[in-house]
């Protein structure tokens, strides 16, 4: 698989070294079962796989590729005081995946007027696996949510199987709340749930806000690879919660990222007294993002109803 998604050149050329390597190695593990120069055999396996593991050190994290437009600007993030200052805030219009309006913005907020936190779940392959976003909302109206993603390269495609194999960049994206849930439900066709979470006071709230700005600059330091299973859009949101609440145990759910919402419910941290499955059923936006559009009022009309939030919240 390293070699399918690392080894440069065509699928051609890749079937080929993936042939190279297998069939002396599968001979030396089927002599390794003879009596007669077993060690030997064994020997040479373990010699190719050295150099395997040799040539696999050398792939390292860039930031010099052709990326895709929606992520071809990294974050600048940095806090002074009370001032959280943002280079590179994504604001795109999207009409189709292939046609839609870039913008960049400077962004200025301020950390004493964080007011909320949201989780927003983006389905895109079947229940169980959900896309991962983060939504801070202010004292004025203003949404802003944070996205870990692959930092795709120009006609690239997501894999997961990719994922694990060093195939994708990690971004962290900060987006306006109407771009980056209008491209998945109204451009991708993916299906969205929008939770409140419950029992973080302001404190918490900043503190969550500080930890995705220490994120931004330490992949402006140094870019790191996106991982399936260890490094996603999921694991980050663990990570920072439990810095919070270090109590909070490990689940499967975790990797099942779908299943997320049904996890945070579960510790506490959904609205409390309200069943789950209610929680689901008034947390699905995807119809109200979608009859949104580009209104204004974006975010309040998509919030309308969700349980935990407060009618007329957003202005």
């Amino acid at each position: 698989m390293a070699l399918w998604f690392q080894f440069p050149g065509s699928a051609v050329a890749r079937l080929v070294a993936i042939l190279v390597w297998c069939i002396p190695w599968v001979w030396a593990l089927r002599a390794s079962f003879a009596r007669r120069r077993r060690w030997h055999s064994l020997a040479v396996f373990a010699a190719g796989f050295v150099l395997l593991l040799g040539w696999w050190a050398t792939i390292q994290p860039r930031q010099d590729r052709q990326w895709a437009d929606d992520v071809a600007q990294p974050l600048h993030a940095r806090i002074e005081g009370d001032r959280l200052l943002l280079d590179n805030v994504r604001d795109f219009h999207w009409r189709t995946q292939d046609d839609y309006d870039i913008r960049w913005e400077r962004r200025e907020y301020d950390l004493s007027q964080v007011r909320s936190v949201d989780l927003i779940l983006s389905y895109w392959m079947g229940p169980a696996i959900a896309h991962t976003l983060v939504s801070f909302g202010f004292a004025d109206g203003r949404q802003l949510v944070f996205s870990l993603e692959i930092r795709k390269e120009r006609g690239e495609s997501f894999s997961a199987l990719g994922g694990f194999f060093r195939r994708f960049e990690a971004v962290l994206v900060a987006a306006d709340e109407r771009d980056i849930v209008q491209v998945r439900t109204s451009v991708r066709g993916e299906d969205v749930y929008l939770y409140r979470l419950h029992g973080l006071d302001q404190d918490e709230m900043r503190e969550l806000l500080r930890y995705y700005v220490g994120q931004a600059q330490a992949l402006e330091r140094a870019p790191a690879f996106y991982n399936t299973l260890t490094s996603n859009c999921t694991t980050i949101v663990y990570e920072l919660m439990h810095r919070i609440v270090p109590t909070l145990p490990l689940d499967y759910r975790l990797l099942l990222s779908g299943y997320l919402a049904e996890y945070a419910a579960d510790v506490g941290g959904l609205t409390p007294g309200v069943a789950y499955a209610r929680l689901q059923e008034r947390g699905r936006i995807t119809l109200r993002a979608r009859e949104a559009g580009d209104t204004p009022d974006f975010s309040r009309r998509i919030r309308e109803g969700v349980p935990g939030i407060p009618e007329g919240e957003v202005p």
